[in-house]
Protein backbone atom coordinates (compact mmCIF):
# COMPACT_ATOMS: atom_id res chain seq x y z
CA UNK A 1 0.00 0.00 0.00
CA UNK A 2 0.88 3.81 -0.17
CA UNK A 3 3.29 3.49 2.91
CA UNK A 4 2.70 6.11 5.86
CA UNK A 5 5.57 8.18 4.50
CA UNK A 6 4.18 9.09 1.80
CA UNK A 7 0.51 9.98 2.45
CA UNK A 8 0.01 14.13 3.54
CA UNK A 9 -2.48 14.15 7.19
CA UNK A 10 -4.56 16.38 5.23
CA UNK A 11 -6.84 16.34 8.58
CA UNK A 12 -4.96 18.13 11.00
CA UNK A 13 -2.35 21.24 10.93
CA UNK A 14 -1.31 23.82 8.14
CA UNK A 15 -2.41 23.33 4.73
CA UNK A 16 -0.74 25.16 2.15
CA UNK A 17 2.12 23.70 1.73
CA UNK A 18 0.78 20.12 1.90
CA UNK A 19 -1.69 20.99 -0.77
CA UNK A 20 1.77 22.35 -3.10
CA UNK A 21 3.48 19.65 -1.90
CA UNK A 22 0.43 17.19 -2.91
CA UNK A 23 0.07 19.55 -6.41
CA UNK A 24 2.97 19.54 -7.67
CA UNK A 25 3.47 16.44 -8.74
CA UNK A 26 0.34 16.18 -9.93
CA UNK A 27 1.06 19.55 -12.43
CA UNK A 28 4.21 17.75 -13.68
CA UNK A 29 1.69 14.54 -14.32
CA UNK A 30 -0.53 16.40 -15.88
CA UNK A 31 1.43 18.24 -17.94
CA UNK A 32 3.08 14.94 -19.57
CA UNK A 33 -0.37 13.52 -19.92
CA UNK A 34 -1.17 16.65 -21.79
CA UNK A 35 1.89 15.79 -24.00
CA UNK A 36 0.14 12.96 -25.75
CA UNK A 37 -1.76 15.33 -27.73
CA UNK A 38 0.69 18.16 -27.88
CA UNK A 39 3.20 15.41 -29.05
CA UNK A 40 1.03 14.67 -31.95
CA UNK A 41 -0.08 17.72 -32.83
CA UNK A 42 3.70 19.42 -33.22
CA UNK A 43 5.06 16.29 -35.36
CA UNK A 44 2.15 15.89 -37.44
CA UNK A 45 2.11 20.06 -37.72
CA UNK A 46 6.07 20.03 -38.75
CA UNK A 47 6.46 16.82 -40.57
CA UNK A 48 3.06 16.46 -41.94
CA UNK A 49 1.90 19.56 -42.98
CA UNK A 50 -1.10 21.66 -41.25
CA UNK A 51 -3.84 20.07 -43.12
CA UNK A 52 -2.60 16.72 -41.04
CA UNK A 53 -2.27 19.61 -37.96
CA UNK A 54 -5.79 20.65 -38.74
CA UNK A 55 -6.98 16.56 -38.90
CA UNK A 56 -5.76 15.81 -35.54
CA UNK A 57 -6.76 19.47 -33.83
CA UNK A 58 -10.24 19.28 -35.34
CA UNK A 59 -10.80 16.08 -33.14
CA UNK A 60 -9.49 17.40 -29.96
CA UNK A 61 -13.07 18.76 -28.05
CA UNK A 62 -14.16 15.60 -29.05
CA UNK A 63 -11.01 13.37 -27.32
CA UNK A 64 -11.70 16.08 -24.47
CA UNK A 65 -15.37 14.87 -24.48
CA UNK A 66 -14.03 11.38 -23.84
CA UNK A 67 -11.76 12.86 -21.32
CA UNK A 68 -13.93 14.49 -19.47
CA UNK A 69 -16.76 11.63 -19.32
CA UNK A 70 -14.18 8.96 -17.69
CA UNK A 71 -12.18 11.50 -15.68
CA UNK A 72 -15.11 13.14 -13.93
CA UNK A 73 -15.93 9.16 -13.04
CA UNK A 74 -13.01 8.28 -11.92
CA UNK A 75 -13.80 11.53 -9.30
CA UNK A 76 -16.53 9.47 -7.88
CA UNK A 77 -14.11 6.66 -6.62
CA UNK A 78 -11.25 9.13 -5.61
CA UNK A 79 -13.57 11.01 -3.42
CA UNK A 80 -15.04 7.62 -2.02
CA UNK A 81 -11.33 6.60 -0.64
CA UNK A 82 -10.74 10.20 0.80
CA UNK A 83 -13.83 9.79 2.71
CA UNK A 84 -12.98 6.04 4.19
CA UNK A 85 -9.35 7.14 4.88
CA UNK A 86 -10.51 10.74 6.71
CA UNK A 87 -12.93 8.14 8.75
CA UNK A 88 -10.20 5.89 8.84
CA UNK A 89 -11.94 3.10 6.93
CA UNK A 90 -9.29 0.50 5.73
CA UNK A 91 -11.70 -2.38 4.57
CA UNK A 92 -13.98 -0.01 2.80
CA UNK A 93 -10.82 1.46 0.58
CA UNK A 94 -10.13 -2.52 -0.35
CA UNK A 95 -13.76 -2.52 -1.18
CA UNK A 96 -13.87 0.60 -3.35
CA UNK A 97 -10.67 -0.48 -4.53
CA UNK A 98 -12.15 -3.79 -6.12
CA UNK A 99 -14.92 -2.08 -7.78
CA UNK A 100 -13.76 0.93 -9.29
CA UNK A 101 -10.87 -1.09 -11.27
CA UNK A 102 -13.52 -3.68 -12.50
CA UNK A 103 -15.81 -0.58 -13.61
CA UNK A 104 -13.09 1.32 -15.11
CA UNK A 105 -12.31 -1.61 -17.50
CA UNK A 106 -16.36 -2.29 -18.30
CA UNK A 107 -16.76 1.52 -18.81
CA UNK A 108 -13.76 1.59 -20.80
CA UNK A 109 -14.66 -1.32 -23.22
CA UNK A 110 -18.25 0.12 -23.81
CA UNK A 111 -17.19 3.82 -24.66
CA UNK A 112 -14.43 2.67 -26.83
CA UNK A 113 -17.76 0.47 -28.92
CA UNK A 114 -19.71 3.44 -28.97
CA UNK A 115 -17.08 5.84 -29.60
CA UNK A 116 -15.74 3.91 -32.93
CA UNK A 117 -19.37 3.34 -34.14
CA UNK A 118 -20.15 7.12 -33.55
CA UNK A 119 -17.17 9.19 -34.22
CA UNK A 120 -17.78 9.67 -38.12
CA UNK A 121 -21.47 11.54 -37.56
CA UNK A 122 -19.87 13.53 -34.07
CA UNK A 123 -17.29 14.66 -36.84
CA UNK A 124 -19.78 15.75 -39.30
CA UNK A 125 -21.71 17.12 -36.74
CA UNK A 126 -18.71 19.28 -35.76
CA UNK A 127 -18.49 20.69 -39.34
CA UNK A 128 -15.06 18.97 -39.83
CA UNK A 129 -13.62 20.57 -43.30
CA UNK A 130 -14.08 18.28 -45.93
CA UNK A 131 -10.43 18.15 -46.79
CA UNK A 132 -9.41 17.24 -43.37
CA UNK A 133 -11.90 14.78 -42.88
CA UNK A 134 -10.62 11.38 -43.56
CA UNK A 135 -7.35 11.96 -41.65
CA UNK A 136 -9.42 12.92 -38.46
CA UNK A 137 -11.90 9.91 -38.73
CA UNK A 138 -8.62 7.80 -38.88
CA UNK A 139 -7.27 9.29 -35.66
CA UNK A 140 -10.20 9.15 -33.58
CA UNK A 141 -11.03 5.58 -34.22
CA UNK A 142 -7.52 4.62 -33.58
CA UNK A 143 -7.42 6.88 -30.33
CA UNK A 144 -10.44 5.41 -29.00
CA UNK A 145 -9.12 1.77 -29.13
CA UNK A 146 -6.77 3.59 -26.46
CA UNK A 147 -9.84 4.23 -24.07
CA UNK A 148 -10.28 1.21 -22.02
CA UNK A 149 -6.16 1.77 -20.90
CA UNK A 150 -6.61 4.93 -20.12
CA UNK A 151 -9.93 4.45 -18.33
CA UNK A 152 -8.22 2.27 -15.94
CA UNK A 153 -5.06 4.57 -15.45
CA UNK A 154 -7.51 6.98 -14.54
CA UNK A 155 -9.60 5.63 -11.68
CA UNK A 156 -6.44 3.82 -10.09
CA UNK A 157 -4.51 6.82 -10.25
CA UNK A 158 -7.37 8.99 -8.76
CA UNK A 159 -7.59 6.38 -6.10
CA UNK A 160 -3.93 6.59 -5.53
CA UNK A 161 -4.00 10.75 -5.37
CA UNK A 162 -6.90 10.15 -2.83
CA UNK A 163 -4.01 8.20 -0.44
CA UNK A 164 -1.80 11.49 -0.73
CA UNK A 165 0.17 9.73 -2.93
CA UNK A 166 0.58 11.48 -6.08
CA UNK A 167 4.48 10.58 -6.90
CA UNK A 168 3.68 7.02 -8.50
CA UNK A 169 1.42 8.40 -10.65
CA UNK A 170 3.67 10.96 -12.06
CA UNK A 171 6.87 8.64 -12.72
CA UNK A 172 3.89 6.20 -14.20
CA UNK A 173 3.24 9.13 -17.19
CA UNK A 174 6.72 10.09 -17.22
CA UNK A 175 7.59 7.06 -18.76
CA UNK A 176 4.76 6.15 -20.83
CA UNK A 177 5.11 10.06 -21.95
CA UNK A 178 8.14 9.62 -23.39
CA UNK A 179 7.50 6.10 -25.09
CA UNK A 180 4.47 8.30 -26.55
CA UNK A 181 6.99 11.09 -28.25
CA UNK A 182 9.32 8.29 -29.11
CA UNK A 183 7.14 6.24 -31.23
CA UNK A 184 5.53 9.06 -32.70
CA UNK A 185 9.14 10.35 -33.97
CA UNK A 186 9.81 6.74 -35.12
CA UNK A 187 6.57 6.19 -36.93
CA UNK A 188 5.64 9.71 -38.35
CA UNK A 189 9.38 10.56 -39.60
CA UNK A 190 10.81 7.05 -40.38
CA UNK A 191 7.77 5.05 -41.20
CA UNK A 192 5.40 7.70 -42.82
CA UNK A 193 2.42 6.92 -41.22
CA UNK A 194 1.46 10.63 -40.73
CA UNK A 195 -2.26 10.78 -38.08
CA UNK A 196 -2.31 7.11 -37.97
CA UNK A 197 1.34 6.78 -36.50
CA UNK A 198 0.87 9.61 -33.70
CA UNK A 199 -2.42 8.23 -33.12
CA UNK A 200 -0.84 4.36 -32.46
CA UNK A 201 2.20 5.92 -30.20
CA UNK A 202 -1.07 7.57 -28.46
CA UNK A 203 -2.96 4.43 -27.27
CA UNK A 204 0.93 2.70 -27.16
CA UNK A 205 1.95 5.14 -24.28
CA UNK A 206 -2.00 4.73 -22.83
CA UNK A 207 -1.67 1.33 -22.53
CA UNK A 208 1.65 1.28 -20.91
CA UNK A 209 0.70 3.59 -18.25
CA UNK A 210 -2.15 1.48 -17.62
CA UNK A 211 0.01 -1.86 -16.96
CA UNK A 212 2.47 -0.17 -14.82
CA UNK A 213 -0.21 1.14 -12.51
CA UNK A 214 -2.14 -1.91 -12.24
CA UNK A 215 1.12 -4.33 -11.49
CA UNK A 216 2.18 -1.36 -9.42
CA UNK A 217 -1.39 -1.98 -7.07
CA UNK A 218 -1.03 -5.63 -7.35
CA UNK A 219 2.54 -5.72 -5.53
CA UNK A 220 1.37 -3.58 -2.77
CA UNK A 221 0.01 -4.83 0.79
CA UNK A 222 -2.74 -3.55 2.74
CA UNK A 223 -6.12 -2.00 1.54
CA UNK A 224 -4.22 -0.82 -1.67
CA UNK A 225 -3.49 -4.22 -2.51
CA UNK A 226 -5.38 -4.97 -6.12
CA UNK A 227 -6.26 -8.75 -6.49
CA UNK A 228 -7.28 -10.03 -9.79
CA UNK A 229 -9.08 -12.83 -7.52
CA UNK A 230 -11.16 -10.41 -5.75
CA UNK A 231 -12.63 -8.42 -8.31
CA UNK A 232 -16.36 -7.59 -7.99
CA UNK A 233 -19.06 -5.04 -7.84
CA UNK A 234 -19.78 -3.96 -3.80
CA UNK A 235 -23.07 -2.77 -5.10
CA UNK A 236 -23.08 0.09 -1.65
CA UNK A 237 -19.69 0.77 -3.04
CA UNK A 238 -20.43 1.51 -6.95
CA UNK A 239 -23.41 3.38 -5.95
CA UNK A 240 -21.48 5.98 -3.83
CA UNK A 241 -18.82 5.96 -6.57
CA UNK A 242 -21.75 6.60 -9.62
CA UNK A 243 -23.08 9.67 -6.63
CA UNK A 244 -20.77 11.51 -7.10
CA UNK A 245 -19.04 10.35 -10.55
CA UNK A 246 -22.08 10.12 -12.73
CA UNK A 247 -22.98 14.16 -12.01
CA UNK A 248 -18.90 14.68 -12.58
CA UNK A 249 -18.74 12.56 -15.44
CA UNK A 250 -22.17 14.20 -16.93
CA UNK A 251 -20.63 17.62 -16.34
CA UNK A 252 -17.57 17.04 -18.70
CA UNK A 253 -19.80 15.39 -21.00
CA UNK A 254 -21.98 18.50 -21.48
CA UNK A 255 -19.14 20.74 -21.02
CA UNK A 256 -17.24 19.23 -23.75
CA UNK A 257 -20.37 18.77 -25.62
CA UNK A 258 -20.28 22.92 -25.83
CA UNK A 259 -17.12 22.54 -26.88
CA UNK A 260 -17.89 20.55 -29.46
CA UNK A 261 -20.25 23.25 -30.65
CA UNK A 262 -18.02 26.09 -29.85
CA UNK A 263 -14.93 23.68 -32.47
CA UNK A 264 -17.63 23.84 -34.83
CA UNK A 265 -18.32 27.29 -35.02
CA UNK A 266 -14.31 27.66 -35.67
CA UNK A 267 -14.36 24.98 -38.47
CA UNK A 268 -16.74 26.92 -40.42
CA UNK A 269 -13.53 29.77 -40.61
CA UNK A 270 -12.01 27.03 -42.77
CA UNK A 271 -8.78 24.56 -42.25
CA UNK A 272 -6.43 27.90 -41.52
CA UNK A 273 -8.45 28.93 -38.45
CA UNK A 274 -8.83 25.87 -37.16
CA UNK A 275 -4.73 25.31 -37.41
CA UNK A 276 -4.61 28.23 -35.26
CA UNK A 277 -6.97 27.85 -32.87
CA UNK A 278 -5.87 24.09 -32.54
CA UNK A 279 -2.16 25.02 -31.80
CA UNK A 280 -3.06 27.72 -29.25
CA UNK A 281 -6.17 25.57 -27.25
CA UNK A 282 -3.30 23.24 -26.95
CA UNK A 283 -1.35 25.42 -25.25
CA UNK A 284 -3.96 26.18 -22.92
CA UNK A 285 -4.59 22.56 -21.86
CA UNK A 286 -1.22 22.75 -20.23
CA UNK A 287 -2.42 25.73 -18.51
CA UNK A 288 -5.73 23.53 -17.61
CA UNK A 289 -3.91 20.79 -16.71
CA UNK A 290 -1.31 22.64 -14.33
CA UNK A 291 -4.91 24.15 -12.53
CA UNK A 292 -6.64 21.02 -12.57
CA UNK A 293 -3.94 19.56 -10.26
CA UNK A 294 -5.05 21.83 -7.61
CA UNK A 295 -8.63 21.27 -8.17
CA UNK A 296 -8.07 17.68 -7.43
CA UNK A 297 -6.09 18.57 -4.52
CA UNK A 298 -9.24 20.64 -3.35
CA UNK A 299 -11.74 17.15 -3.81
CA UNK A 300 -9.19 15.42 -1.72
CA UNK A 301 -8.20 18.11 0.79
CA UNK A 302 -11.85 18.75 1.41
CA UNK A 303 -12.97 14.87 1.12
CA UNK A 304 -10.97 13.50 3.91
CA UNK A 305 -11.40 16.44 6.34
CA UNK A 306 -15.74 15.57 5.18
CA UNK A 307 -14.81 12.10 6.11
CA UNK A 308 -13.26 13.78 9.48
CA UNK A 309 -16.20 15.81 10.34
CA UNK A 310 -13.98 19.09 10.25
CA UNK A 311 -16.21 21.07 8.46
CA UNK A 312 -13.93 24.09 9.96
CA UNK A 313 -11.32 23.75 7.93
CA UNK A 314 -12.80 23.72 4.60
CA UNK A 315 -13.31 27.25 4.09
CA UNK A 316 -9.28 27.96 4.13
CA UNK A 317 -8.94 24.57 1.87
CA UNK A 318 -11.26 26.28 -0.63
CA UNK A 319 -9.44 29.83 -0.39
CA UNK A 320 -5.55 28.33 -0.64
CA UNK A 321 -6.60 26.38 -3.28
CA UNK A 322 -8.07 29.08 -5.13
CA UNK A 323 -4.93 31.50 -4.49
CA UNK A 324 -2.80 28.42 -6.09
CA UNK A 325 -4.61 27.97 -9.09
CA UNK A 326 -4.54 32.02 -9.78
CA UNK A 327 -0.79 31.89 -9.85
CA UNK A 328 -0.41 29.20 -11.34
CA UNK A 329 -3.01 29.90 -14.37
CA UNK A 330 -2.01 33.69 -14.47
CA UNK A 331 1.53 32.97 -14.45
CA UNK A 332 1.62 30.44 -17.33
CA UNK A 333 -1.11 32.38 -19.20
CA UNK A 334 1.04 35.08 -19.36
CA UNK A 335 3.96 33.34 -20.79
CA UNK A 336 1.61 32.18 -23.24
CA UNK A 337 1.08 35.58 -24.40
CA UNK A 338 4.90 36.72 -24.33
CA UNK A 339 6.44 33.91 -25.91
CA UNK A 340 2.95 33.57 -28.16
CA UNK A 341 5.45 33.16 -31.41
CA UNK A 342 7.88 30.12 -30.61
CA UNK A 343 5.55 28.51 -28.68
CA UNK A 344 2.59 28.74 -31.69
CA UNK A 345 5.70 27.91 -34.33
CA UNK A 346 6.33 24.64 -32.47
CA UNK A 347 3.06 22.87 -33.92
CA UNK A 348 3.45 24.75 -37.36
CA UNK A 349 6.49 25.89 -38.77
CA UNK A 350 6.90 28.83 -41.46
CA UNK A 351 2.89 29.26 -42.26
CA UNK A 352 2.10 32.93 -41.28
CA UNK A 353 -1.68 32.71 -41.51
CA UNK A 354 -1.66 29.85 -38.65
CA UNK A 355 0.27 32.14 -36.85
CA UNK A 356 -1.74 34.83 -36.99
CA UNK A 357 -5.06 32.67 -36.41
CA UNK A 358 -3.52 31.48 -33.48
CA UNK A 359 -2.72 34.74 -31.71
CA UNK A 360 -6.13 35.96 -32.54
CA UNK A 361 -6.97 33.38 -29.68
CA UNK A 362 -3.94 34.16 -27.51
CA UNK A 363 -4.62 37.32 -26.58
CA UNK A 364 -7.85 36.77 -25.14
CA UNK A 365 -8.04 32.92 -23.69
CA UNK A 366 -4.72 32.21 -22.02
CA UNK A 367 -4.68 35.12 -19.95
CA UNK A 368 -7.88 34.79 -18.78
CA UNK A 369 -7.09 30.98 -18.03
CA UNK A 370 -6.97 31.91 -14.42
CA UNK A 371 -10.66 32.25 -13.70
CA UNK A 372 -11.24 28.46 -15.04
CA UNK A 373 -8.73 27.22 -12.42
CA UNK A 374 -10.95 28.78 -9.61
CA UNK A 375 -13.84 27.53 -11.04
CA UNK A 376 -12.74 24.37 -10.86
CA UNK A 377 -11.64 24.44 -7.63
CA UNK A 378 -14.65 25.47 -6.34
CA UNK A 379 -16.95 22.33 -8.02
CA UNK A 380 -13.91 20.20 -6.90
CA UNK A 381 -14.77 20.98 -3.48
CA UNK A 382 -18.44 20.43 -3.79
CA UNK A 383 -17.75 17.14 -4.68
CA UNK A 384 -15.45 16.84 -1.67
CA UNK A 385 -18.43 17.75 0.08
CA UNK A 386 -20.98 15.00 -1.80
CA UNK A 387 -22.50 17.75 -3.67
CA UNK A 388 -21.57 16.45 -6.98
CA UNK A 389 -24.84 16.76 -8.46
CA UNK A 390 -24.97 20.89 -7.53
CA UNK A 391 -21.62 21.47 -8.77
CA UNK A 392 -22.88 20.07 -12.55
CA UNK A 393 -25.69 21.81 -12.46
CA UNK A 394 -23.98 25.39 -11.71
CA UNK A 395 -21.54 24.44 -14.08
CA UNK A 396 -23.79 23.35 -16.93
CA UNK A 397 -26.08 26.30 -16.65
CA UNK A 398 -23.01 29.01 -15.79
CA UNK A 399 -20.14 27.43 -18.08
CA UNK A 400 -22.00 25.64 -20.56
CA UNK A 401 -25.47 27.98 -21.37
CA UNK A 402 -23.08 30.98 -21.25
CA UNK A 403 -20.96 29.70 -24.19
CA UNK A 404 -24.41 28.42 -25.80
CA UNK A 405 -25.70 31.95 -25.59
CA UNK A 406 -22.83 33.25 -27.47
CA UNK A 407 -22.56 30.75 -29.76
CA UNK A 408 -26.36 31.10 -30.56
CA UNK A 409 -27.60 34.51 -29.91
CA UNK A 410 -24.38 36.52 -30.21
CA UNK A 411 -22.44 34.65 -32.91
CA UNK A 412 -24.87 34.78 -35.70
CA UNK A 413 -24.11 38.79 -35.49
CA UNK A 414 -20.92 39.13 -34.80
CA UNK A 415 -18.97 36.13 -36.74
CA UNK A 416 -15.41 36.74 -35.64
CA UNK A 417 -13.00 34.00 -33.78
CA UNK A 418 -12.75 36.58 -31.08
CA UNK A 419 -16.51 36.25 -30.55
CA UNK A 420 -16.15 32.56 -29.55
CA UNK A 421 -13.30 33.01 -28.16
CA UNK A 422 -14.95 35.32 -25.44
CA UNK A 423 -17.20 33.54 -23.92
CA UNK A 424 -14.64 31.36 -22.56
CA UNK A 425 -13.99 33.86 -19.92
CA UNK A 426 -17.16 35.35 -19.32
CA UNK A 427 -18.52 32.08 -18.49
CA UNK A 428 -15.91 31.49 -16.10
CA UNK A 429 -16.25 34.04 -14.04
CA UNK A 430 -20.10 33.71 -13.69
CA UNK A 431 -20.05 30.43 -13.01
CA UNK A 432 -17.20 31.23 -9.92
CA UNK A 433 -19.66 33.28 -8.34
CA UNK A 434 -22.55 30.85 -8.56
CA UNK A 435 -20.00 28.74 -7.22
CA UNK A 436 -18.52 30.38 -4.43
CA UNK A 437 -22.46 31.08 -3.15
CA UNK A 438 -23.42 27.69 -2.99
CA UNK A 439 -20.03 26.19 -1.30
CA UNK A 440 -20.71 28.92 1.22
CA UNK A 441 -23.78 27.97 2.35
CA UNK A 442 -23.32 24.57 2.16
CA UNK A 443 -20.14 24.62 4.66
CA UNK A 444 -21.84 26.87 6.72
CA UNK A 445 -25.07 24.34 7.24
CA UNK A 446 -23.13 21.43 7.92
CA UNK A 447 -21.22 23.76 10.51
CA UNK A 448 -24.83 24.41 11.88
CA UNK A 449 -26.17 21.37 11.71
CA UNK A 450 -22.51 19.75 13.38
CA UNK A 451 -22.98 22.54 16.08
CA UNK A 452 -26.62 21.05 17.35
Amino acid sequence: MASVSQSINMTEGKTFFKIVRFSLPLILSGLLQSLYHAADLMVVGRFDGHTALAAVGSTGALQNLILGLFTGLSVGAGVCVAHAIGAKKEKEVEKILHTAILTSLILGVIVSLLGIAFSSPLLRMMDTPEEVFPLALLYIRIVFLGVPASMLYNYAAAILRSTGDTTRPLIFLATSGLLNVALNLLLVIVFHMGVAGVAIGTIASQLASAVMVTVYLMKQKGYLHLSIKRLRIHGDKLRHILAIGVPSGLQGVLFSFSNVLIQSSINSFGDVVVAGNSACSNLESFIYIAMNAVSQASVTFVGQNVGAGRYDRIRRIVTECSVLTSLVGFSLGVLCVVFREPLIGLYTEGNTAVLEAAFRRVWLVPPTYFLCGIMETLSGALRGMNRSTTAMVVSLLGACGIRLLFIFAVFPFFRFPETVYLSYPVSWIITCIAHTAFLTYFVKQKKTIKSV
